[in-house]
């Protein structure tokens, strides 16, 4: 049974910052960017192994459960310990300062400098600044294919408040907030749905937010269970993922496993040629099993030997920078193209990934701490109060901390 009652604890000393997620978004990042660079050179089509190139798109799904975690934690946490709850405002103003900077210096310069964007458009301009270019098709430009998923992502951070409101009620009860959340995957099911009987095509609506709700909503879910083991006030049946965490090993290794399933052709074809809405469905439920089974063993149970690799500082730094990483990286794909006269569709896949990761994190890091880590500072500043006004005014929200989303891919 759960319970209703709010312990009497502060959030931070019940689960502060998990830094080995960190690392986390560090392994999607990667992916992506190997996934991308197998398309580039065409191995991703030609090779026989090829299919594994083809689904590191699964960084996807891990950026999208990580930020379902992260981001709706806080929210569970401070109904089980009785803390006020984060303001809406607050929370909006920290993921625009997040995101956006780095975000439209990416697009600026990729108009700028890439001679296939041009001429740029009233409407290209438009449509990337304001995260709507994936809601016609053709509309993503070169060096930023890879901003339809953070626009999806955009998508959540916005229907979060509203989602904790209808998921979470006023009192704490992790079962019940369990079973709202994880109905969430019913939105995905009705999307495909429509895509099966042919309402949805399965190349433009499969950008879509409610193509991927499953993702973040196994994302919020696992934050649902954490916050209940930690805060005992959960179910004897919850214990089963710390149980789960205590075998990494087994966790990893059955992800590869259904990883290997997802390289067939039952998870969809390896070019942009659309899916049928089955394998549509088949490649999303393989990803999301996938990203929950790496996020458990890091995300639960007490140290063990990922945690500890993961807590490392050069895996931690590449989480950190990970954003930039996925900001930037397609942008030095078309410079090493571009620069090196070499045609779509050739070249080394080990040279490309290899210049592609060392550039990369040069743009990243001159991302993070040129751009994103200033604004990060400025985003955790307290904000005055209204003269005359205290929690005891009734006011129900307070500044609670927010962790920060795993970068989108």
């Amino acid at each position: 049974m759960s319970t209703a009652a709010a312990p009497t604890l502060s959030a931070h000393s019940v689960t502060g910052r998990l830094p080995a997620l960190d690392a986390l978004r560090a392994i999607g990042a990667v992916a992506v960017v190997g996934h991308h660079v197998g398309f580039q050179t065409a191995v991703t089509m030609n090779a026989a192994w090829g299919g594994w190139l083809a689904r590191l798109d699964v960084g996807v799904a891990i950026f999208f459960s990580l930020s379902g975690f992260l981001l709706f934690r806080p929210w569970a946490l401070s109904l089980a310990t009785g803390q006020p709850r984060p303001r809406t405002g607050r929370y909006l103003w920290r993921r625009g300062l997040r995101i956006l900077p780095a975000y439209w210096l990416a697009v600026l310069v990729c108009f700028v400098v890439l001679p296939d964007n041009r001429p740029v458009s009233v409407g290209d301009w438009i449509r990337h600044l304001t995260f709507t270019q994936i809601y016609e098709p053709g509309k993503l430009r070169y060096g930023l294919s890879q901003t339809w998923s953070l626009a999806t992502e955009v998508v959540f951070y916005l229907l979060l408040p509203l989602i904790a409101v209808l998921t979470l009620g006023r009192s704490w009860r992790p079962v019940r907030t369990l079973v709202i959340t994880s109905a969430g995957s019913l939105l995905t099911v009705g999307w495909l749905a429509m895509m099966a009987i042919g309402w949805l095509d399965t190349v433009l609506h499969t950008m879509w937010f409610p193509s991927y709700a499953a993702w973040f909503s196994v994302g919020m879910a696992l934050a649902v269970v954490h916050v209940a083991l930690r805060t005992g006030t959960a179910p004897a049946a919850f214990r089963v993922l710390d149980d789960l965490a205590s075998a990494p090993a087994a966790c990893w290794a059955t992800a590869l496993a259904l990883m290997a399933i997802a390289t067939t052709p039952i998870a969809g074809p390896r070019d942009l040629t659309g899916p049928t809405p089955a394998e549509f469905a088949v490649k999303l439920t393989l990803y999301l099993a996938i990203a929950a089974l790496i996020l458990i063993p890091v995300a639960f149970g007490g140290t063990n030997w990922l945690k500890e690799a993961f807590s490392a500082a050069p895996t931690r730094w590449m989480g950190t920078v990970s954003y930039g990483l996925f900001l930037w990286h397609p942008l030095v794909i078309e410079l090493i193209y571009l620069l090196d006269d070499r045609p779509l569709f050739s070249g080394g896949l080990l040279n490309t990934f290899a210049l592609t990761m060392a550039f990369g994190l040069v743009y990243a890091a001159a991302s993070y701490y040129g751009v994103e880590r200033p604004l990060q500072r400025l985003g955790s500043q307290p904000r005055r109060r209204t003269p005359g006004r205290s929690r005891a005014s009734g006011t129900p929200a307070a500044d609670a901390p927010t962790p920060d989303v795993a970068a989108p891919a």
